[in-house]
């Protein structure tokens, strides 16, 4: 297998884009609870210790900016981090659509193969089997339809005049499928 590597990382935006923001929302509501918590242990300190309500303000301020500034460092990390991830679960699908659309479009069928460290290679190895067997099919069907070729062929010359022109357009048909399947395989 050769070695390739991906170099679009959103080849599905709307599943990696909206997956990665459902999550970075997820964290960053359940982070909110840290400045609730803070502002409560401030609000009590400053009860205790008045004298200190000036220092306790700044402290606190200040205290919140920098959880802030961390909390948005820290989201933006995750954010990045589940491109990736998704890209991981993205890329092989986004593959596979391809190759199975090339395939309709006349292209010859072959075994898929996801990148070392993607997901789904379960789905890579279940999915070249099966067209392992259509393959098969196909040329188990194609040699069958020159067998009945070469069958109306031969029964042709026997046939009534009035059978002829049946016998011609089953002919005709046969070679049309037969040309469909060399052009597929």
């Amino acid at each position: 297998m050769a070695f390739y590597k991906r170099s679009i990382f959103l080849v599905n935006p709307g599943f990696q884009l909206g997956f990665s923001l459902i999550v970075c929302s997820i964290i960053f509501i359940s982070s909110l609870i840290y400045p609730i918590i803070l502002m409560d242990f401030f609000k009590e300190l400053m009860e205790r210790f008045p004298e200190a309500n000036t220092n306790l303000k700044l402290a606190e301020s200040n205290l919140l900016v920098f959880l802030g500034i961390i909390q948005l460092v820290f989201i933006t990390m995750v954010f990045v981090m589940f491109i990736f991830v998704t890209h991981k679960i993205a890329g092989p699908m986004h593959k596979l659509k391809i190759h199975l659309s090339s395939i309709r479009q006349g292209a010859p069928i072959g075994p898929i193969v996801f990148r070392n460290g993607d997901h789904f290679h379960d789905v890579a190895e279940e999915v070249s089997l099966f067209l392992e067997s259509v393959a098969q099919n196909q040329e188990n069907d194609f040699e069958y339809l020159k067998e009945v070729e070469a069958f109306l062929q031969n029964l042709s010359p026997v046939v009534p005049d009035d059978k002829k022109p049946v016998i011609n357009e089953i002919s005709r048909r046969l070679s049309e499928i037969s040309s469909r399947y060399k052009n597929s395989l």
